[in-house]
């Protein structure tokens, strides 16, 4: 049980990482009128490239903690399937049953209203939901305001309760980017934050091979493995076979950490 609440990580007091962040640049401000620009520019550009990096790359913690692979020294791994549901979910649904592999699918909330029923399978087979906003606003999510954000956030957590009869308890950021005010709506709704430690890029056009390559280069034990269903380029279903083929050769079992 300890082990599980460790990996459970909901972000404890993410109020104050705002007050950081506007003491952090009154300090620039009061730097820069006392000593000049040659200190106050410098200070200036390395804050904010702290923040650059703390948005964009996805297993910073600096906003709030992120779990981006598993405590353990055992061949296993977590598979982590986002953007669905999709035409793609009871194909893969299939695969990984025909496997015996469990995986968390982490769902956008309009397309789960979209397709309630197969949200429903997903949970029926014995696999977890997360949260992936509502909308997946790909190319505006790391700017977010907090309305926004608690929008995305919040309005999927009541989604997808109202579709499955369950709260997520994960929460994947999209594009794995975040900022300052993700922290306050996961503590509002108790969510801990999931990156990941292996990935193949196949939610973007991609082949096949070049995907197996990738994640087999990164997998390790207690990896947590990122993958895409849904894709334009069709090749999902093929990359999950594949990769569900590689794990069994080399005797890696899947698991659904514990979130309680």
């Amino acid at each position: 049980m300890t082990r599980a609440r460790t990996l459970h990580r909901v972000p404890r007091r993410p109020g104050w990482i705002l007050g950081l962040l506007a003491l952090s640049q009154v300090a620039v401000a009061v730097l820069w009128w006392r000593l000049g620009w040659t200190w106050g520019l410098p200070l200036m550009v390395l804050t904010h490239l702290v923040l650059v990096a703390a948005t964009l790359y996805p297993r910073a913690g600096l906003f709030c903690p992120a779990l981006s692979r598993l405590p353990t020294d055992r061949r296993e791994v977590w598979l982590t399937i986002d953007d669905g549901p999709s035409a793609d979910t009871r194909p893969m649904l299939d695969l990984l049953e025909r496997h015996g592999a469990l995986a968390t699918f982490f769902l956008v909330g309009e397309r789960a209203v979209a397709r309630p029923e197969l949200t429903q399978e997903i949970l029926r087979r014995g696999h977890g939901i997360g949260n992936h906003s509502a909308s997946h606003p790909d190319t505006r999510f790391w700017r977010l305001g907090p309305r926004a954000m608690e929008d995305e956030i919040g309005r999927n957590q009541s989604l997808l309760t109202v579709i499955s009869g369950q709260t997520p308890r994960w929460f994947r950021s999209v594009v794995g980017m975040t900022n300052p005010f993700v922290g306050l709506s996961l503590k509002r709704h108790q969510l801990a934050r999931v990156a990941w430690s292996a990935r193949g890029f196949d939610g973007v056009d991609c082949e096949p091979g070049q995907v197996l390559a990738r994640l087999r280069r990164d997998i390790r034990p207690g990896a947590i493995v990122l993958l895409h269903e849904g894709a334009a380029h069709g090749h999902n279903v093929e990359i999950l076979a594949r990769l569900l083929d590689w794990l069994a050769e080399e005797g890696y079992t899947t698991v659904l950490p514990a979130s309680k």
